[in-house]
């Protein structure tokens, strides 16, 4: 199966209201075709869905093994859930990236050349990160259990927390302690992005 029509079949799967207008929607604005980020993890073509794909495996994964390890969790990581949290924690990269060309010296002949690249708009919505995501899958009518949106909201983990803002501090707290699958879409995110697709160069 190709990479786009597993995106979209897993979607669908969860027979979630709204779910087919937030598939046109991601198709409307490149998202299958954006990179995952402009200098950082798979910043090509396509690397936002290799990443929502790669984030999605690694959070079924986590869940199994959780699962075996307790349980009692199983109801509270329902597979549609691991689903939508993981497939859809990025939408709010879905139209920031644009592609503009930029100038480097060549190694070899140390000439100036002309290369393309990426770089990005954040002026449509300049909510922040994952709840940018929230605001716009819930726009779009998706609807989004509590568990949910805590995990779209706090994918990044600690990466995206004001230090020195008290109530931050506290949710992000309460989402690790009260929303397992907070805890499972933040570590698979943070796998996907530095082990699975990382270059180790």
């Amino acid at each position: 199966m190709e990479p786009k029509e597993e995106f979209v079949s897993l979607l669908q799967s969860t027979g979630r209201q709204g779910m087919e207008r937030v598939i046109t929607y991601l198709e409307q604005v490149g998202f299958f075709s954006a990179p995952a980020s402009v200098r950082r993890h798979l910043n090509y073509d396509g690397g936002l869905l290799e990443h929502s794909l790669n984030v999605y495996r690694v959070a079924m994964r986590l869940r199994a093994d959780a699962i075996a390890m307790r349980p009692e969790l199983e109801e509270r990581l329902p597979q549609h859930s691991i689903i939508i949290a993981a497939l859809l924690h990025d939408v709010c990269k879905a139209n920031i990236y644009r592609r503009i060309k930029k100038w480097r010296k060549d190694d070899e002949n140390n000439r100036w050349e002309q290369y393309d690249t990426y770089d990005t708009d954040y002026s449509r919505l300049p909510v922040g990160h994952g709840e940018k995501s929230v605001i716009m899958l819930l726009s779009l009518g998706l609807k989004l259990e509590v568990d949910e949106i805590v995990a779209i909201r706090w994918h990044m983990g600690a990466w995206e927390l004001a230090m020195q803002s008290f109530e931050a501090k506290e949710n992000i707290s309460q989402a690790s302690g009260s929303y397992p699958l907070a805890s499972i879409i933040q570590s698979a995110d943070a796998l996907a992005t530095h082990l699975l697709e990382n270059s180790f160069n």
